[in-house]
């Protein structure tokens, strides 16, 4: 009497493909913004710095604006927006698009309403990072705005650019959050504005009595500083590049 075993069926793994860097756009008119966005930024840091020292919660107030023409036209002009395709070169063979974030349908978005939602969606972190600025040892009882609006200034620099570009992808943030995306100049920047306020705080317990010293001052001029290195190393040399492995993503 014979008997027959019956294989198991093999089980289907699903793999998830990587989150992409995102690349600028190539046009010279990207190529140009791109880079004078450093300049414009810290230009008007340079500018607003000793109003900044007299007066920080009138001048970070007032220079919101400026900041977000700024963050706006960089996005718009040099960065893809989050529905969006563009070319993925892969070594010469044939070009592929790509879209810059799963679960949105390719086409011509409306940019007016994606940097309206990114504003929207920066404003609001604003407040989370007030809160992990307090949890790091801001003062809580006293200085609410300055706290509030350097936060502000944070979420407007580093996260802008990722919400126009990533939108709400949980995948994406999730990398984002756990430190594990690819380098581009939109992650770069934020990573180096987290590093630059770590740093602009070793200045304020030191005994030098400076008038720059005060909260937040010196944080708000390493996010700038941070920021702006950040993003250029994450857009060249760094680019595609994650912390976890220092391997290009493909």
């Amino acid at each position: 009497m014979s008997s027959s075993t019956v294989s198991p069926a093999p089980e289907k793994t699903t793999q998830q493909t990587p989150t992409q860097a995102v690349r600028t756009n190539p046009s010279p008119e990207a190529q140009a913004l791109r880079h004078a966005h450093h300049v414009l930024l810290l230009g008007l840091l340079a500018l607003r710095f000793r109003a900044l020292v007299a007066d920080p919660v009138s001048t970070m107030w007032s220079s919101l604006p400026a900041v977000f023409a700024i963050q706006a036209a960089y996005t718009i002009i040099c960065l893809p927006a989050v529905g969006t395709t563009h070319t993925h070169h892969n070594h010469g063979k044939k070009p592929r698009k790509k879209k810059t974030t799963e679960g949105v349908a390719s086409g011509s978005p409306n940019f007016a309403v994606t940097s309206l939602v990114a504003l929207i969606l920066s404003t609001i972190s604003g407040g989370i990072i007030h809160i992990v600025l307090v949890l790091f040892g801001a003062p809580f009882l006293t200085h609410f705005w300055q706290t509030f609006l350097c936060s502000e200034h944070v979420a407007f620099l580093g996260l802008y650019p990722l919400f126009y570009t990533r939108g709400v992808s949980g995948k994406d943030w999730l990398e984002i959050l756990s430190a594990r995306a690819p380098f581009d100049e939109g992650f770069g920047g934020l990573v180096g504005a987290g590093l630059g306020a770590w740093l602009g705080a070793v200045p304020i317990p030191l005994d030098w009595d400076r008038e720059w010293q005060k909260w937040p001052v010196t944080i708000l001029c390493g996010v700038y500083a941070g920021y702006s290195v950040g993003k250029l190393i994450g857009g060249s040399v760094a680019f595609g590049r994650r912390f976890a492995d220092g391997e290009e993503v493909p």
